[in-house]
């Protein structure tokens, strides 16, 4: 609870008025790479408190569209379009993908993270889970130009979710932006430009 307090990257959100701290990771990414384009439609998964959601609502501007999922409950958020369920489920996942009325995404963004139970071997499981089915997802509502965000964990399966990322797209890369607490085997990776 203390790192949380003391957290400067939590200080800084609160005084910025950014819903959480994972804000500032997205906008490291996103002021490296370019992936928020005024216009765009952005899909992000797992996105409460709504700190991604928020970026890239400011980002898109009013002539964007950004959609948002999370089993958690999330305040309405202006120019967000949020759905709270479990994407894991398939009416979740169908009622969801109806707001989206065909239009393809330019990113699609994961920040989902299972409840962590302790066990290293079943979080990273989950995780991983999560990720892959955020990459379906992406694979089926991504424009061929379009960009894949996804958080993931170090550790069993990461080498084989890489290898999923390149045999889905033409460029993979890897980011661990500085919000990201060090002893975190939190990374991002980040995936552009459908392969066909």
């Amino acid at each position: 609870m203390h790192e949380h307090v003391t957290d400067p990257y939590v200080q800084l959100a609160r005084k910025e008025g950014w819903r959480s701290r994972a804000a500032f990771k997205l906008m490291e990414i996103d002021d490296r790479d370019r992936l928020i384009r005024a216009g765009g439609v952005v899909v992000d998964l797992g996105a409460a408190p709504g700190g991604w959601s928020q970026v890239a609502a400011r980002r898109v501007g009013d002539k964007g569209r950004v959609f948002a999922l999370d089993i958690l409950e999330m305040q309405g958020l202006g120019g967000v379009e949020f759905i709270q369920g479990d994407f894991r489920e398939e009416d979740v996942l169908r009622r969801f993908e109806a707001l989206l009325e065909g239009r393809r995404a330019d990113l699609v963004m994961s920040d989902m993270a299972p409840n962590m139970s302790g066990v290293a071997l079943m979080d990273q499981a989950r995780g991983m889970y999560l990720a892959e089915l955020a990459l379906e997802f992406a694979r089926d509502h991504l424009r061929p130009e379009g960009a894949f965000l996804v958080k993931v964990f170090q550790g069993t399966d990461y080498e084989k979710f890489v290898k999923a990322m390149r045999e889905t797209f033409a460029s993979v890369a890897t980011r661990k932006p500085k919000a990201s607490r060090d002893r975190s085997a939190e990374l991002y990776l980040l995936g552009r430009n459908l392969r066909s």
